[in-house]
């Protein structure tokens, strides 16, 4: 059977989760484009779509 891409690549990964700043890493999605940024930063987390300064989400084309 062939292995199917996966829908989302990280591309930065960043920092640790045990430090003050936490880890950060930019995730795309291969079939929309749009980047998300990750945060995790101890027992919390959260993610956001990446927006530029239109306001519009940011899409990469992976």
């Amino acid at each position: 059977m062939a292995s199917k891409e996966e829908r989302f690549k990280v591309i930065v990964n960043e920092g640790n989760v045990l430090t003050g700043s936490g880890q950060k890493t930019i995730i795309v999605d291969r079939e929309t484009g749009v980047n998300y940024l990750w945060i995790k930063s101890g027992y919390a987390g959260g993610l956001t779509p990446l927006l530029g300064p239109d306001g519009k989400p940011i899409i990469s084309v992976i």
